[in-house]
């Protein structure tokens, strides 16, 4: 099981709320707290909370997946176009 760990602004990003409100609410889930190098504390997500940050990866990524098909349209189109160009360049001996 992977382990999530967010700062209480992370954390409110996610949950839609105050960095303040997500403290409160880290204390109220008991989601273990850490005191990172950096000075931040950082909670663990709980499995319900690891599901929607995975949630929000998933919603942006329709925009990457639309990317990649157009770009591989493309790409189909750019390779059937020269394909056909080259075919014919070689069936009139033009090299």
């Amino acid at each position: 099981m992977p382990q999530i760990w967010m700062t209480y602004d992370e954390l409110a990003t996610l949950s839609g709320c105050s960095a303040t409100e997500a403290r409160v609410l880290a204390l109220h889930l008991s989601l273990d707290r850490r005191k990172s190098r950096d000075g931040n504390t950082r909670v663990k997500l709980d499995f319900g909370l690891m599901n929607r940050f995975f949630e929000t990866i998933r919603e942006g990524e329709f925009g990457l997946d639309d990317a990649i098909s157009a770009l591989r349209e493309t790409h189909r189109q750019m390779s059937g176009g020269f394909g056909s160009d080259r075919q014919d360049s070689f069936s009139r001996g033009v090299a």
